[in-house]
C-alpha cells in the first residue's frame, strides 16, 4: 500500500442514511482499489450474501438527505465523472446511472470478501476501525449528554430552592416604614 490511511481519514466517507452508519459504493471501490463499476458487478454477482442490514439502494429522498449531510470544500471537489453523485444520468458520456448503494459496517466488510484482492482485505480493517471508532465517539457523547441533562435538572432544583428563598427573606429585606408621627396640639377625633 503506497500511501497510508488513518482512521480520521475515513470517517468523513461514513455517513447516517436511515439511522444506520454507511460508506458509499463509489467510497468504498475506491479504497478497496477497484472502480465503482467493477465493484457494483462483484456486488450483483454476490448480493445473496448481503442481506438489507449490510447493504442497500438509496431512494432520491435519501440521495437528497445525503446531500444536506456532504457539505464539499473546494479542496474536496472532483474532478472525476465517477464521484458525480447524480443519480439519473442516461447519456452515454459518463456518470452515474443507478442510484447509490450504501454499506454499513458489515456490509463493507462482506464487500472486502468479495473482491478478493489483497488491498480489500487490508482496507477492510481500516474501515472497520473507523465504524469503531464514531460508535465509541457517539456513546461518550451519549454519556456526556446524559451527564449534562443531570446537571440541568439539579440546577432546576437549585433555582425553585432559590426562587422560594428569596421569597420568604424579601419581606425581611424590605426597608422598615416610618412610624406615623404624632401630631401636635389638641386634636377631636372626628378630624
Amino acid at each position: 500500500m503506497k500511501e497510508r490511511l488513518t482512521n480520521e481519514q475515513l470517517e468523513p466517507l461514513i455517513f447516517t442514511i436511515r439511522g444506520n452508519r454507511v460508506v458509499l459504493d463509489t467510497d468504498l471501490a475506491r479504497l478497496y482499489g477497484a472502480t465503482t463499476k467493477a465493484f457494483n458487478q462483484a456486488f450483483k454477482r454476490n448480493q445473496h450474501r448481503f442481506p438489507a442490514d449490510f447493504a442497500f439502494q438509496l431512494t432520491l429522498t435519501d440521495l437528497e438527505n445525503l446531500r444536506s449531510q456532504f457539505v464539499t470544500s473546494s479542496s474536496q471537489a472532483s474532478d472525476s465523472p465517477e464521484d458525480d453523485w447524480s443519480p439519473l444520468v442516461t447519456s452515454s458520456h459518463g456518470g452515474r446511472r443507478y442510484l447509490p448503494w450504501a454499506f454499513t459496517e458489515h456490509g463493507a466488510l462482506m464487500a472486502a470478501n468479495i473482491l478478493r484482492s489483497e488491498r480489500a482485505v487490508q482496507m477492510s480493517v481500516f474501515v472497520v476501525r473507523a465504524f469503531i471508532r464514531l460508535r465509541e465517539e457517539v456513546s461518550a457523547n451519549t454519556a456526556v449528554v446524559a451527564r449534562l441533562a443531570q446537571i440541568d435538572r439539579k440546577l432546576l432544583q437549585h433555582d425553585v430552592a432559590l426562587l422560594d428563598l428569596y421569597q420568604k427573606l424579601e419581606p425581611l429585606l424590605r426597608p422598615l416604614a416610618d412610624p406615623p408621627k404624632r401630631r401636635i396640639g389638641f386634636h377631636r377625633e372626628d378630624q
